[in-house]
């Protein structure tokens, strides 16, 4: 009796059904991810799609013996800061082209919401904003241990560090949030 090779293997080989099904049993824990490494729900969108795609080219060079999510994961990390590092790019162009341009131009229409949601909303926005502040470093092992529930084991593997410069990075990411924050009282 042979044993049918895994969805990871045959992807590597070639097989976009199978690469198709990896993407459906990872999407929606990958777009979680992207979405709070970049705080903007059509970015992350655009950067999950990025990854799938750079994915499925690199699939050959796959190693169907390490994890598929934490393979997949870099990817997207690594879509994540170049997408940051366009960003700040974005921002000094910005600033060079003045408040006047187009871009500077663009007001959220939000519509009245309950004081409380919009106390929520608030919170949720300035948390969104300082993590998006946060430099690569101090933001990737946070979202990926604090908010992934990765172990520092994992995330050290994953980011080719140690787990005590894991846990290091996690403390520093967490006391710049704090500084950055409101206190809520």
């Amino acid at each position: 009796m042979t044993s049918q090779p895994s969805l990871e293997t045959q992807a590597a080989n070639g097989d976009q059904a199978a690469f198709t099904a990896l993407m459906t049993a990872t999407k929606a824990d990958l777009h979680r991810f992207v979405g709070r490494y970049v705080g903007a729900a059509d970015d992350a969108q655009d950067l999950l799609q990025e990854t799938y795609a750079a994915a499925w080219f690199a699939m050959k060079r796959y190693d169907p013996a390490r994890p598929f999510d934490v393979w997949l994961r870099a990817i997207a990390l690594n879509k994540c800061r170049d997408w940051s590092r366009r960003r700040a790019v974005r921002r000094v162009v910005r600033g060079i082209m003045g408040l006047d341009a187009p871009e500077a131009l663009t007001v959220d229409d939000d519509t009245p919401l309950m004081e409380s949601t919009l106390d929520d909303r608030r919170r949720a926005q300035a948390l969104q904003h300082a993590l998006a502040e946060l430099p690569d470093a101090l933001k990737a092992p946070l979202l990926l241990a604090a908010l992934e529930g990765r172990s520092h084991a994992q995330v050290a593997d994953l980011l080719g560090i140690t787990p005590k410069a894991v846990e290091t990075r996690i403390a520093r990411a967490r006391k710049k949030l704090a500084e950055k924050l409101p206190s809520s009282t």
